[in-house]
């Protein structure tokens, strides 16, 4: 006879809220828009959470792929999950501020 499990708890922390590594990434292209003006310019989403990133829009971010998207005069702010070397480098040739 097979032997019942007892029942399965799921406790939720609440409130759930982010890492400090996201918080700080928010904070730090939030600080930019403040600083900078609409727009600044992101690569790639900061953080993998659409609401944020449609916060973040609305306040004056624009996601992109590559820095070529991005003009030369206006700052770019890199993903929390990091960059190869040759984009900074890139970024540093370029003169933008990051």
């Amino acid at each position: 006879m097979a032997q019942s499990k007892p029942p399965l708890t799921i406790l939720l922390a609440s409130p759930r809220g982010f890492c400090a590594g996201v918080d700080r990434a928010i904070q730090i292209v939030e600080r930019a828009i403040e600083r900078y003006g609409r727009p600044v310019y992101v690569r790639h989403e900061i953080v993998h959470n659409r609401y944020v990133v449609e916060s973040l829009e609305a306040k004056g971010a624009i996601f992109v792929d590559e820095l070529d998207e991005v003009p030369d005069d206006r700052p770019v702010v890199f993903s929390a999950h990091g960059v190869p070397k040759s984009v900074p480098a890139e970024a540093g040739r370029r003169k933008l501020l990051y």
